[in-house]
């Protein structure tokens, strides 16, 4: 009787550990990420440079109640979302090799699965020798936020990261 008794006690045990974890990855999960990926997309077939910022929706979430106001609410409110692309599109810079800001047209956003997407482009300038970029979106909000940016499709795909206090990194073609 003993036996089975202590078997049941480490069955149930592995059972309650079991459930701490998985509760535990649950939080892990519903927690802010504090990253962003941007691609910077060379279109041969537009001519264009084509920009694509993918955030977390939980992050975008938590950010549009600091910066707007404690009921933004980015998933159904339009108002919202154009607020955040802007404050994104306000934050995000493409410099030429002469330190001039290339033009930056915002052409949507979306809430797509967990994601917000906001999409930028402009012209691409001929014989462009390389970009400085500057990406500072959600790193006024939190010092910690780390913004990936992939450049594709001029040479080799490069890919720039804005971490602690760096604040303008650049690429060569």
């Amino acid at each position: 009787m003993t036996t089975k008794l202590n078997r049941v006690k480490s069955v149930m045990q592995a059972g309650l550990y079991a459930l701490l974890i998985f509760m535990a990855c649950g939080q892990a999960v519903a927690h802010q990420q504090k990253t962003a990926i941007t691609t910077v997309l060379f279109n041969p077939r537009t001519e264009n440079i084509e920009i694509m910022h993918r955030f977390n929706l939980h992050d975008a979430e938590h950010a549009v109640k600091a910066l707007f106001k404690k009921t933004a609410d980015i998933l159904d409110d339009k108002e919202t979302q154009t607020q955040f692309a802007r404050y994104v599109s306000n934050r995000f810079v493409l410099f030429n090799a002469q330190n001039d800001s290339l033009p930056l047209n915002l052409v949507g956003f979306e809430v797509e699965g967990k994601h917000f997407w906001v999409y930028q482009e402009t012209a691409q300038p001929p014989a462009l020798e390389g970009l400085q970029i500057r990406h500072d979106a959600l790193r006024d909000l939190w010092p910690e936020q780390v913004n990936t940016i992939n450049v594709e499709g001029n040479g080799d795909l490069k890919t720039l990261t804005f971490t602690d206090s760096v604040e303008l990194l650049e690429v060569h073609f």
